[in-house]
């Protein structure tokens, strides 16, 4: 999606029925819009519709997007819809956490630099300092909170208070190797991503590669979630898989388990600040 100005983003989720599309199509129209993409899905299980659309205001038309702001009310109302609407030039704001491991980082920041992530990130957070001159190096504020037992609850509350300074809409765990706390996790809810590699079996604790060689795998990957407070087992946005077989040793697993990594978590990442990524109950509902 191109962040041209004059383009807007409109989300939508209510309880399906008939007439939601027809609704909202003709008030776009009818306030001089032009829709350019627009994607649809009835969850017949749960009985929820979700509806993302992109849409300009028609050339020569002076257009008002508070007023389609205010308008749109009396449409969502009809439906009972929880809505969002966004201006797609507007970059999302977005806050990086980190500890040793440089992969994601790295990868997230050159995406950045070459516009593929539309975003301005508010800092880089994390509780070590091996990672600061990269960050510094492409003059992003470096804030160093180091955790231990018994400051975990006065860091995540500092966390919490540089997220409200910076007025930060994502928070993007780009392998912090650090638990949240249920707290936190509720407090972040529906805005903190973290990638997380995933095996069959699910090897947890230390080097879940070197456990992955022992037990002769043949596939890895890595999944991008929301963070929960149920660990590692908040709503997927994205997951890579790669095969593997008797030939990888270890370190190779490793190798090849950073780029799963990379490439879910900038997948990841892209379709929310899209706003592309819908809630739906344990799952999402993503329009690629």
């Amino acid at each position: 999606m191109q962040h041209a100005q004059n383009q807007y983003v409109i989300k939508i989720s209510c309880p399906a029925t008939s007439g939601i599309v027809a609704s909202v199509t003709s008030f776009l129209a009818d306030n001089g819009c032009y829709i350019s993409e627009m994607a649809q899905f009835d969850d017949e299980i749960s009985g929820t519709f979700f509806m993302r659309a992109v849409f300009r205001f028609n050339a020569g038309f002076a257009g008002d997007i508070e007023a389609i702001r205010q308008g749109f009310v009396d449409v969502a109302g009809k439906f009972d819809m929880n809505w969002e609407l966004h201006d797609a030039a507007k970059p999302m704001r977005v806050l990086l956490m980190v500890s040793k491991f440089d992969h994601c980082l790295s990868d997230l920041l050159y995406r950045h630099q070459k516009g593929e992530l539309h975003m301005q990130i508010t800092a880089v957070v994390s509780n070590h300092l091996d990672l600061r001159p990269m960050a510094e190096r492409e003059g992003i504020r470096f804030i160093y909170l180091p955790v231990t037992k018994d400051t975990k609850a006065q860091q995540e509350a500092e966390l919490m208070k540089i997220v409200d300074e910076t007025q930060t809409d994502l928070v993007v765990l780009a392998r912090y190797m650090q638990i949240l706390s249920n707290d936190l996790c509720k407090q972040l809810s529906g805005r903190a991503i973290n990638i997380h590699h995933s095996f069959l079996p699910g090897f947890k604790g230390a080097k879940p590669y070197h456990q992955a060689f022992e037990r002769g795998v043949k596939l890895i990957g890595a999944t991008a979630h929301y963070v929960t407070a149920d660990l590692d087992e908040g709503p997927i946005i994205e997951q890579e898989v790669q095969r593997v077989d008797h030939n990888y040793a270890p370190d190779a697993l490793v190798a090849v388990g950073r780029d799963t990594e990379t490439v879910a978590l900038s997948k990841a990442v892209k379709y929310h600040l899209e706003h592309r990524v819908f809630l739906n109950h344990d799952k999402t509902v993503i329009f690629r």
